[in-house]
């Protein structure tokens, strides 16, 4: 039993290295960041192959096409998580450039008071983070006029990617009472997706508050609490990557 799994598992690896060409240097990704050295197109193809591979050996019948199925299995499952990952990576780089930024997968990125506008993406989703003070007046929940120019900027994206499921997030520092607070997040999410629906994108659109569920630095400081008042976007391919924002 054994060695009927591990064989398709074993080929489909051999398959999918044919198929993705050489891995980058590790600490090295397309996007100039920091990573674990492949593209999210890479690791999609890559997780894609593994189980469709697993599935091909599965069902192999007793003339001994063990084999044949799990490569092509693999080979599929390489094809169609490539694609998902391609997908995002090229969202990621089409809406920095209409952003005018480039797309910075280092995880450390949010804790940079210097940046207030940063894209990023994984192999589930594609993320844009605005920090509040480039959105809105203080205790606001209606973006400023430069803030819905700069979120309308990402139509023609969007409008590209019909299938594109989007979440707006709100996100604050912890100052008032965590009621207050999520109000305040619910509303600013809220705002930034009815700039995006009255523009009259036809993407499925979600909003959510956080309140001060998920700072990105310990809101011991002024300098903090603006990191932690921030906006983000979710793209999503499908419904099944959807996260929790507030805790994921």
């Amino acid at each position: 039993m054994k060695k009927r799994i591990l064989t398709p598992i074993v080929v489909s690896s051999v398959t999918l290295l044919m198929l993705s060409g050489c891995i980058p240097n590790a600490g090295a990704t397309p996007n100039g960041g920091t990573g674990t050295g492949m593209s999210n197109t890479q690791t999609a193809a890559m997780i894609g192959g593994l189980l469709g591979a697993v599935v091909g050996g599965s069902t192999a019948d007793r003339s001994g096409t063990i084999g044949k199925r799990s490569v092509m299995g693999g080979a599929i499952g390489a094809a169609v998580g490539a694609a998902v990952g391609y997908s995002l990576d090229q969202q990621a780089q089409e809406v920095a450039q209409v952003l005018n930024t480039n797309v910075d997968n280092n995880p450390n990125a949010e804790q940079d008071n210097n940046k207030e506008l940063i894209v990023s993406n994984t192999d589930k989703h594609v993320k844009i983070m605005f920090r509040d003070p480039m959105m809105f007046a203080t205790n606001s929940s209606v973006p400023t006029a430069s803030a819905q120019a700069e979120i309308r900027q990402m139509l023609p994206v969007l409008r590209k990617y019909t299938n594109t499921i989007i979440q707006t997030v709100g996100h604050t520092d912890n100052r008032g009472s965590y009621e207050y607070n999520m109000q305040l997040s619910k509303a600013r999410a809220s705002s930034v997706g009815n700039t995006l629906h009255s523009s009259g994108i036809s993407n499925p659109l979600y909003s959510k508050g956080c309140s001060f569920s998920k700072p990105v630095a310990p809101n011991t400081n002024a300098t903090n609490m603006a990191l932690n008042r921030r906006v983000e976007i979710y793209l999503y391919p499908n419904q099944e990557v959807i996260i929790d924002p507030c805790v994921q």
